[in-house]
């Protein structure tokens, strides 16, 4: 089986690798960049999602299966969450679809965000560091190393691969 990761970041491609293991499945897994076709900083739980299938149908055409990983921020009660999306597009066309952990943002992250700033140069600056986007994430800073991109990613893959077995049966 030959799967497409839409991604060269090193949180999704592991996510991938690291779910595909966990579920003993076998697979040739293969990195490609790939648009999401929303912004760059998604704003809603909706656009985060179809920016992950977006991406998963751009890298589909030489593919068993493509994946596409997305993270965002939606407004729930007047406050910024952290959200992730994924979706598993197969060969027929089928598309499933599955969300991560959402935790509320800090303030001081909000207000970048809102003022049209992407949340990767903005966790970097509030946790002091750089390329948090490629391995521990928001979820990381946020929850004190205890979820790390790659981990809740996986969780996400995970699902999806669960509901593509489920309908296969």
């Amino acid at each position: 089986m030959k799967i497409g990761v839409a991604s060269t970041n090193p949180a999704k491609t592991g996510a991938v690798s690291s779910a595909l293991e966990q579920l003993g499945i076998h697979a040739e897994i293969i990195e490609q960049a790939a648009e999401s076709g929303v912004s760059a900083q998604p704003f809603s739980i909706e656009e985060t999602r179809t920016g992950a299938i977006n991406r998963a149908h751009h890298v589909l055409a030489d593919f068993d299966a493509a994946i596409g990983l997305e993270g965002g921020v939606f407004e729930l009660d007047g406050r910024l969450y952290l959200c992730n999306w994924g979706a598993l597009v197969t060969s027929d066309g089928t598309v499933y679809v599955a969300g991560g952990a959402q935790v509320p943002l800090p303030v001081e992250i909000e207000k970048p965000l809102r003022a049209g700033e992407e949340l990767g140069p903005v966790m970097d600056r509030y946790a002091q560091e750089t390329g948090i986007r490629h391995h521990k994430g928001a979820i990381g800073i946020l929850t004190a190393g205890k979820l790390n991109r790659g981990e809740l990613f996986s969780q996400i893959v995970v699902l999806l691969f669960g509901q593509w077995q489920a309908n296969s049966d």
